[in-house]
């Protein structure tokens, strides 16, 4: 009785290793076909600059200093449906904006966010979008700058399995106005 279940034992355990196993393999092709699937569709959004411009203003969350304050308006086109498969939960996608100063040789302001869960609609058609969040320069470094990237990236949070994080392949520079915006008066 014992020889059987000692046998029985290691059918158990040459199975679970065997489906282990497997569905590790199983993993690791979805894994890289859900990489390989971002990365055909970094080709799909694409976005455009409406206008931009800057002001000087006055940075309270600090010592008493000027800042730049930098707006932007875009409107994004992106059919993001390439990028769900059975095990995408949702898309977290973020608009970055990149630039150099004399102060700091990388700025990354994240500008505006999206979360798109499964089901929701996949193809984004936004217009005149501002930024949804302030872009601040700690100093005087967006007037005149001339090579501001913006870039679309996007998380995948699965259901299982890893959290890529994707860049887009299409960036937009911009260059920053000479003159900052005169403050509107009400």
């Amino acid at each position: 009785y014992s020889l059987l279940a000692f046998i029985l034992f290691l059918l158990l355990l040459y199975f679970l290793l065997y489906i282990f196993y497997v569905s590790g393999l199983n993993v690791t092709l979805v894994s890289s076909r859900l990489t390989h699937l971002s990365r055909e569709a970094l080709y799909l959004p694409s976005y455009l600059l409406s206008s931009f411009s800057s002001k000087n203003v006055d940075d309270f969350t600090g010592p008493r200093e000027r800042s730049d304050l930098g707006f932007v308006t875009f409107d994004i086109s992106a059919n993001l449906q390439p990028i769900f498969d059975w095990n995408v939960k949702e898309l977290f996608l973020y608009l970055t904006a990149e630039y150099s100063t004399k102060s700091n040789a990388l700025n990354q302001v994240v500008l505006w966010d999206r979360i798109v869960l499964r089901g929701d609609n996949t193809k984004l058609n936004l217009k005149d979008v501002k930024s949804k969040y302030f872009f601040f320069d700690d100093g005087s470094g967006l007037r005149a700058n001339k090579n501001i990237t913006l870039t679309l990236s996007w998380n995948v949070v699965p259901n299982a399995g890893i959290l890529p994080s994707v860049m887009g392949s299409g960036h937009k520079s911009l260059a920053f106005p000479e003159t900052y915006e005169t403050a509107k008066s009400y």
